[in-house]
């Protein structure tokens, strides 16, 4: 399968003119020949990478069951994810275990995102910026809780959430992070507990500005600190929802090259609005926002593939949006290799797109979609 006259995506942002040649499921080289399928100037991205959301189309992934994830995987695919990383909300270690248990034993058809991870976003966290997560499970940071159900998942967990002041935050940070990415998230931590988290071992910060305290000129706490920390990835969610269209362009200009775009989506995702649940809780969908019965922000209503084209109606280039939504998750998530770009060994995970950013065609590891 070879197409010609694409722009496509580079690694580091920008866009060159070429085309691709694929085999099998790979990508086997960036030229094609004159007898390729001519794509008239179509942008060539990556299959996205979603290291942060909970649901779709009336599924959330803690329900635990191989229907509800492959629910959430068709829709991502069809949506141009090519690979998601799920969370999970702040649950008891049973029903963690549980959830752990149904993604280890379930595989991705043609027609499906692969789950090249979890992201355990609760409940290592603070009660009091817990947002939409149940206060009723919250626990203590425990490496040993950790790796009880790490190996129900059969080391399926990538990202391990976790706010930093919590007692005993740090010697868990410590322990753990050689085995697992650390986020401080949901976390009332001042920029010297966020540094010295960071200095322990933490390497990202989970949906920057939610669910902690506010970066101001005296007291820039987490969001000061991993903009200060060049080995640190930021989450955002550029749903026109959770941050202004100022901040989304003012990260993308300070942290250069280690923004990371997440859906955050929630079973309304796909479906009208309406009532939903998240975590167990009560959710109000209305367009883009999703809130608790008291006002919170609850996840957001919104895909990936919508971030990217949110994110560059707020001024961000294309490139950059596609680097944060692709090739960072893909290195923070160790699968670089397969994912995240278009180059010659690579799963051949190809979404072609118009100059309004509407998909034209998906390839999923080199099968039409």
């Amino acid at each position: 399968m070879e197409f010609r006259n694409l722009k496509i995506y580079q690694p580091d942002g920008t866009f060159r003119s070429g085309g691709l040649s694929i085999s099998g499921d790979r990508i086997t080289g960036t030229e094609a020949g004159s007898d390729a399928a001519d794509m008239g100037g179509l942008y060539a991205v990556p299959g996205l990478v979603d290291l942060h959301f909970h649901g779709c189309m009336g599924y959330d992934f803690c329900d635990g069951t191989a229907e509800a994830i492959s629910a959430l995987a068709s829709y991502q695919a069809q949506n141009g994810v090519a690979a998601i990383c799920p969370a999970t909300m702040t649950y008891p270690e049973e029903k963690l275990s549980e959830i752990a248990q149904a993604a280890a034993a379930w595989s991705a058809e043609p027609h499906e995102a692969a789950l090249v991870g979890i992201n355990m976003e609760g409940p290592f966290i603070s009660e009091k910026k817990k947002g939409a997560q149940n206060a009723a499970y919250l626990h203590a940071p425990d490496a040993a809780m950790f790796r009880r159900v790490q190996e129900k998942a059969h080391g399926l967990f990538k990202l391990c959430d976790m706010a930093p002041e919590l007692p005993g935050a740090m010697e868990t940070i410590e322990e753990l992070s050689g085995e697992v990415r650390i986020s401080l998230a949901h976390t009332e931590a001042d920029y010297d507990i966020a540094c010295e988290a960071f200095r322990r071992g933490a390497r990202q910060a989970t949906h920057l500005f939610n669910a902690m305290p506010p970066f101001s000129h005296r007291a820039p706490g987490v969001i000061g600190a991993a903009l200060d920390n060049e080995n640190v990835t930021v989450e955002l969610i550029a749903d026109g929802v959770h941050i202004h269209p100022s901040v989304v362009r003012a990260v993308f200009t300070l942290c250069s090259g280690r923004v990371i775009l997440i859906s955050d989506s929630m079973m309304a995702t796909g479906l009208a609005d309406g009532e939903y649940s998240l975590g167990g809780q009560a959710v109000t969908v209305r367009g883009n926002l999703a809130t608790l019965h008291d006002g919170t922000i609850a996840g957001s209503a919104t895909n990936l593939m919508d971030c990217v084209r949110s994110a560059v109606r707020m001024g961000i280039p294309l490139g950059q949006a596609v680097q944060a939504a692709s090739t960072n998750p893909a290195r923070a998530l160790g699968i670089e290799h397969d994912y995240g770009s278009l180059e010659a060994g690579k799963l051949a995970n190809v979404v072609l797109l118009d100059d309004e950013l509407n998909i034209h065609t998906i390839l999923l590891r080199g099968r039409m979609l």
